[in-house]
């Protein structure tokens, strides 16, 4: 199987239609919105109510605390409210203030707010 570098993990990974997105993903992180490196987390479990899961990605602030969530999904997925509602599931635990959808094809951009989630159209600076 072909593989893949993971520049957050430091090793080469099976090159899946999703990881190639993740990939892709998080170099668009870093090299086009200088979001550091230092601040991801890829691929790691939580406990969402009684079930283990495991997010895509999450970009911490300067603070560590959660700053974007990132789900993926193969190119050949739709971007639905299907994973909409797993995002938000998963971000119930994290408490991140954005959380951004992506096939590699299309990504949706949403904030968090008190009064539930809102579409934005720009990725925002780190803090």
């Amino acid at each position: 199987m072909e593989k893949i570098f993971d520049m957050i993990r430091k090793k080469y990974v099976a090159c899946t239609p999703e990881e190639a997105v993740r990939q892709h993903t998080i170099s668009i992180l870093v090299e086009k919105f200088h979001y550091p490196l230092t601040r991801f987390s890829v691929e790691s479990q939580i406990q969402v109510g009684k079930t283990t899961k495991r997010y895509d990605i999450v970009v911490y602030d300067k603070d560590l605390k959660p700053f974007m969530l990132v789900e993926c999904k193969a190119p050949s997925e739709k971007i639905n409210e299907k994973v909409l509602q797993q995002a938000l599931r998963y971000n119930l635990k994290l408490q991140a203030k954005y959380i951004l959808l992506t096939n590699g094809q299309d990504t949706l951009l949403f904030r968090i707010t008190h009064q539930g989630y809102k579409q934005q159209k720009s990725l925002p600076k780190i803090k």
